[in-house]
């Protein structure tokens, strides 16, 4: 397993490897959203925008409280839906509440939290993907780990890290990270949109 020295980035490389992490899990909330009818995929799809607005320096202001409480209608319940995909959107809005509160707070772990939640959500994707196999029992962790989804997604974190700890706040610097995470056009679940 990778160690980044998360703690070694400014505020904002933190907030900006958060937010190319959560360009990645986005998808996996349009996925969930299409297939139950439920949440408001545009609503965060312009949140992220914002906060991306906000990182390349442009002059937006933004209530992170208000923003939040929008949010706050949009996060299924694991326990009204019998589908796997709520769990990644789970992730995925837990990620953008991380990242509008380090906007309040002067002390933010918002790089840690997104690279863990990140990599739980490839976790327990592939243990959950394991599961419905012949023999569906759960995979022990270093097959979880040398699946090329996770080494895809460490990789992915290792190269944002990279890029990001030499980047100072500027509008090019922002676009050139969130190309890098689109280019694909895949989710960190490798789901094409």
């Amino acid at each position: 397993m990778m160690q980044l020295d998360l703690n070694s980035l400014n505020l904002w490389q933190q907030q900006v490897f958060a937010a190319a992490l959560l360009q990645r899990m986005l998808p996996n909330y349009a996925y969930f959203s299409q297939a139950t009818q439920f949440g408001e995929f545009n609503l965060l799809n312009n949140q992220l925008d914002i906060i991306w607005q906000k990182l390349s320096q442009m002059p937006i202001k933004f209530n992170s409280e208000i923003q939040l409480e929008k949010l706050q209608q949009n996060i299924p319940a694991d326990i009204d839906f019998d589908i796997f995909a709520v769990y990644p959107a789970i992730d995925v809005c837990s990620g953008l509440v991380s990242l509008f509160e380090s906007f309040d707070e002067k002390e933010t772990r918002c790089a840690f939290d997104l690279s863990l939640l990140s990599l739980n959500t490839v976790s327990s994707y592939l243990t959950f993907i394991s599961a419905q196999g012949e023999d569906s029992k759960p995979p022990i962790q270093s097959e979880v780990e040398s699946d090329p989804l996770f080494v895809w997604e460490l990789e992915t974190q290792q190269e944002l890290f990279d890029m990001v700890s030499r980047f100072k706040p500027s509008k090019q610097n922002c676009q050139a990270v969130k190309a890098l995470v689109m280019q694909q056009r895949l989710s960190s679940l490798a789901i094409e949109y």
